[in-house]
């Protein structure tokens, strides 16, 4: 196979206490400072509320609380991630994204087994590029409970 055959898929990477993670391009709208949240009452502890995203109100995920990590305080570099999914779009609050790279199809791997992960369900694969693991997130089961 040369360079040229070589099939690529392009991911916005973000950073959750100190893993790099990775979602499909083709899936992000955009990425937002933090802005306003709107506190939605009796929601699950990880959707932080709605905003108003140029007059589209859409729900807001912290995928720290998501995965069970410690929750941080939002510094400078939090972002908001709008990604859709089957014509519904949603926000990630993340600490960071970083940078959209291209992933070889072919440096990605199954999820590894992990015992006692509280993420291990919603990694999808992992990316080993050069120096560093990306985690490939199953957007469908980070969004239905």
């Amino acid at each position: 196979m040369t360079a040229v055959d070589q099939e690529y898929l392009k991911v916005i990477v973000f950073q959750l206490a100190d893993k790099e993670y990775a979602i499909p391009v083709s899936n992000v709208q955009g990425i937002e400072k933090l802005m306003h949240i709107t506190r939605v009452p009796k929601t699950r502890e990880f959707v932080k509320g709605v905003i108003n995203l140029r007059g589209v109100v859409t729900p807001l995920i912290d995928l720290r609380e998501r995965f069970g990590l410690p929750v941080s305080n939002n510094e400078e570099t939090t972002r908001i991630i709008i990604i859709t999914l089957e014509e519904m779009e949603v926000g990630f609050i993340v600490d960071s994204a970083n940078d959209v790279i291209d992933i070889p199809t072919d440096a990605i791997e199954p999820q590894p087994e992990v015992v006692g992960s509280n993420e291990e369900d919603f990694i999808s694969g992992v990316a080993k590029l050069e120096n560093r693991l990306l985690i490939l997130l199953h957007l469908d089961k980070v969004l239905n409970p």
